[in-house]
Formats: structure tokens, sequence, C-alpha cells
């Protein structure tokens, strides 16, 4: 579980940088999305990622890690976004927008190694095209649950499916960082 651990936060350092370099290139704009159009941006990545396990033309030249590291980012802003609401012009300098990405990744990390610990690392054993496939999948329950205006019966929240889309494209891209090895 060790090894897990820290290829976990390789990973994420990875998608930080990004976020930093982007909150300085763009600021906080994207603290205007909507949580729907957070989703939606999620599931414009998930859904290139599909079509390039699928199809052997590429006519962009950019891979799935790029689009796993968007999955993660989009989805640690709408997990800032469920916390802090919509604003209507950006509010956050980088520092604090850091501090947030940071707590929000914690969490989560923290609910990737509670649930290692009861599956095993089940994950280990599972195609990248299976963790997209269940990206995908948690999409579409994000996406019902906001046209059921955020109300679900006995089924978690949009939260906690943000968390585990993190999760799961944290394991593709350490599962595509040892097929490079």
């Amino acid at each position: 579980m060790q090894d897990t651990s820290k290829q976990y936060d390789a990973v994420i350092a990875k998608c930080r940088a990004l976020f930093v370099n982007k909150m300085s290139d763009y600021g906080s704009a994207w603290r205007i999305l909507r949580l729907p159009s957070l989703t939606d941006q999620i599931f414009i990545k998930a859904q290139r990622i599909r079509s390039l396990q699928q199809n052997s033309v590429r006519k962009v030249d950019e891979g799935e890690v790029s689009e796993f590291i968007g999955i993660i980012n989009y989805c640690l802003m709408a997990l800032i976004q469920l916390e802090r609401g919509v604003v209507e012009q950006p509010d956050l300098d980088t520092e604090e927008a850091k501090e947030l990405y940071d707590e929000k990744i914690g969490l989560t990390k923290q609910l990737m190694l509670d649930k290692n610990h009861d599956y095993g690392e089940a994950w280990r054993d599972m195609r990248v095209s299976s963790l997209t496939d269940l990206i995908i999948q948690k999409l579409l329950r994000v996406k019902q649950i906001e046209d059921n205006a955020g109300k679900t019966i006995v089924s978690e929240g949009i939260d906690a499916n943000y968390q585990d889309m993190i999760n799961y494209a944290v394991f593709a891209m350490i599962h595509l960082g040892e097929s490079k090895s």
C-alpha cells in the first residue's frame, strides 16, 4: 500500500503543477462555472479518452495522460465549487486555490486509502479502459443527480462521485506510467 501512496502523490504533483500554472495564466476564472458545466468538461475528457482507446488513428497529438490530468483537476474544481458555491467574478488568488486543492485532494486520497484497504488494491488488476468506463458511469450518475436538483434517495452524493472519478483517473495514470517503464 505504501507504493500506492507514493505513486498517488507523484500523479497528483503533476496535476497540481498544471493547476497552479493555469492559475498563473488565467486566475480563478473557473470559479464562475456551474457544476453541470464542470461535469460536462469532465465528460468531454472521458469521452476523448474512450475514443483514443477505441480508435487507432489520432488526429490531435495529445494522449490519455493529459485528459486524465484534466479529469482530476476539473473534479477538484467541482469539489471546491460544491463547498464554496459559484461566483460571478473570479475570487481566489493562487495561494487560496492551492490550499483548497490540497484540502480536497487530501480528503480524496484518504478515501482511496480506506477503500484500497477494504478492496485489497483490486484496481491493480483492472484495465485502463475499465477505469475509463467507470469514470463515464460516475459522470452519468452525476448528471442524473444534477437533473434531480441534487437529490438522491439511497445513493451517495455528487461529491463522492467526483472523488471516485479522481481516484480512478489516478489509478489509470499509475497504470499508464507503469506500462511505459
